[in-house]
């Protein structure tokens, strides 16, 4: 597991909240690459919504960076300033701390989808809360296997 650095929150009891988001790679990508800013504006502002994450986002992050870098539409100055607002704003919780069951039950609805995407399907599982991702073939998987905990702003 990751450790998060300063200005990450982490998370470490299994609070249950009906505002919780979690995010995916598949839109923190696509904010950080997007010509359009209503993404990255809706993911710092959006009001009422407690934004969550598995800490595995920062292996994504970081193993996708150049790519990332080629692709973005905004300078370095200002993709390191939306990167650094978002860290801050998402609460970053440690995959031990969802149980097992949750890990079965998130591997049985994505893992004919992409299996990359099991734990944020156990988080928002663990938390209760809606998954927010703009993965649409992830997203049919889930519906046709019987989730439907979606946020869709």
């Amino acid at each position: 597991m990751l450790g998060g650095g300063s200005g990450t929150k982490a998370a470490s009891s299994p609070s249950l909240v009906n505002d919780a988001v979690v995010i995916d790679t598949n839109l923190v990508f696509s904010a950080l690459v997007s010509r359009r800013a209503r993404l990255r504006e809706l993911l710092l502002t959006e009001p009422g919504l407690r934004l969550l994450c598995p800490r595995f986002l920062f292996v994504e992050l970081f193993k996708h960076k150049e790519r990332i870098v080629r692709a973005t539409a905004l300078s370095e100055d200002e993709l390191l300033e939306f990167l650094n607002a978002l860290l801050a704003r998402v609460e970053f919780v440690d995959e031990a701390a969802i149980p097992m069951g949750t890990w079965m039950e998130a591997r049985r609805l994505c893992r004919e989808t992409d299996a990359k995407d099991i734990a944020f399907i156990a988080l928002a599982l663990h938390r209760q809360g809606r998954l927010w991702s703009g993965d649409e073939e992830l997203k049919l998987g889930l519906r046709a296997k019987g989730f439907h905990a979606f946020f869709e702003p």
